[in-house]
């Protein structure tokens, strides 16, 4: 079961509970019973799936619950309080110290040298003189790997050619980052096809040279409990500091997330949550548990929308709506921009009562119709859409492959879109808007 289904079924069980007066034993345990089965099917480890039904179970027939004049609301409340237990309530951050060493270790196939890079791009965002070190000397193609990562991040690469001791890399790189001054230095160490001793051993070896404040283990999300396991694995041997769970999407089996603190008592650091370079996130429970039980994340909308809008854009855009002069190009160039957060059906969910598409490919082929009628319209058109007879809507109808009505419906929700975006121009930055938006649901 995806992220998105566990999300589903768990709403279904709380529309249901919202229509009771009053909690009975009979209706939490039923309840408690589709959530038990919920979590397994996401592949959440039986033990901790086991614990926190109980405790969901026993907070529910508590009396302040049971006198409640809204029961179901409580129901979810003590999910969402539980599901934070698991995770911890607040995010584990890196230790300050500089410099700072990292080791980055974990399984070939689970993206730990494609999460190097991100990581170092992070760090690059946060004004951090950083470095990568290529300490994979198992894999042949993992420093060129390395190499293509950092030159498209514009990072500096450390590489020994001819260096046959992962160790004496590390011994290297410590007098190399010393005398470059490196604020953040991520040592890309060998991984395997699977956990052996003279994997652990050689990262032992390295740990004692390298001497990291934090040892990050990168597993595949959608491994699920295997992947709960190599991390027991690596811990056992190396004192892992947190874990970074690659390849975490809406499609991923999620419940190796709800199981890692509780089974290795190591935290999650960060998410990979796509292929691009910058495709990864600090992980923050409260967004998280608030996605899954359709609370929505809209503080992580408004950061995307800090990060990525342009400034000089969203300052014209605001002007141009307090001068009502917002038109079809000007809605065009927003198409693009919003596109820059990521997938359509991400961001959705990223909205706070916002219903789930049925296809998230739907909603992508209604964004590119769009744009290809209003790229099939000249300029005056695009700017006076008033112009636009019968005669110009069959044009653009046949021009973009799309019909009369689909114009036409278009245009009707332009107008609106156009009105809603003037009543939430309060100064014109994203975040803003987003925020007045919020306030009016």
């Amino acid at each position: 079961m995806s992220l998105d289904l566990l999300k589903e079924k768990l709403q279904g069980v709380f529309k249901t509970l919202r229509g009771y007066g009053k909690l009975s034993e009979s209706s939490v345990a039923d309840a408690v019973r589709e959530v038990r089965l919920a979590l397994l099917a996401a592949d959440v480890n039986y033990q901790v799936a086991k614990e926190f039904c109980d405790e969901v179970k026993k907070k529910s027939l508590g009396a302040e619950v049971l006198a409640s004049i809204r029961p179901g609301e409580q129901f979810i409340k003590i999910v969402h309080d539980e599901l934070l237990a698991i995770f911890g309530s607040e995010t584990k951050e890196l230790t300050p110290n500089r410099p700072l060493r990292i080791l980055l270790c974990g399984l070939n196939g689970a993206g730990k040298t494609t999460t190097a890079g991100k990581l170092a791009a992070w760090f690059k965002k946060q004004k951090q003189h950083v470095v990568l070190v290529a300490g994979d000397l198992a894999r042949p193609a993992a420093i060129q790997q390395l190499e293509i990562l950092g030159k498209q991040a514009g990072i500096t690469v450390l590489t020994f050619p001819g260096e046959k001791s992962p160790a004496r890399v590390a011994e290297l790189a410590r007098e190399e980052i010393a005398r470059l001054r490196v604020e953040v230095a991520i040592f890309d160490a060998a991984g395997r096809l699977d956990v052996e001793d003279s994997l652990l051993a050689e990262l032992e070896a390295v740990g004692k040279t390298w001497e990291p404040q934090e040892t990050l283990l990168v597993a595949d999300a959608a491994t699920g409990q295997t992947a709960v396991k190599v991390a027991q694995a690596f811990h056992s041997r190396v004192p892992l500091t947190g874990l970074i769970l690659s390849k975490f999407d809406a499609d991923t089996r999620g419940g190796a997330s709800l199981s890692f603190q509780r089974v290795t008592k190591v935290p999650i650091r960060f998410l990979g949550t796509g292929e691009g370079i910058d495709a990864i996130e600090l992980f923050q429970p409260e967004r998280l548990v608030g996605r899954l039980l359709g609370m929505g994340d809209i503080v992580g909308l408004v950061e995307k929308a800090q990060t990525e809008f342009d400034a000089v854009s969203t300052e014209k855009m605001a002007a141009k709506l307090a001068k009502n002069s917002f038109d079809l190009q000007d809605f065009l160039d927003q198409i693009k921009m919003i596109r820059k957060l990521g997938p359509l059906q991400n961001l959705l969910g990223m909205i706070p009562g916002m219903p789930k598409m049925p296809d998230s490919v739907d909603g992508e082929k209604s964004l590119r119709r769009v744009e290809a009628m209003i790229r099939s319209m000249t300029l005056e058109e695009r700017s006076r859409p008033a112009v636009l007879n019968a005669r110009r809507r069959q044009r653009i109808a046949r021009g973009s492959g799309t019909s009369v009505t689909d114009l036409n419906e278009l245009l009707h929700r332009f107008e609106e879109m156009k009105k809603m975006m003037q009543r939430l121009n309060r100064g014109g930055s994203p975040d803003k808007m987003l925020r007045n938006l919020m306030s009016r649901r």
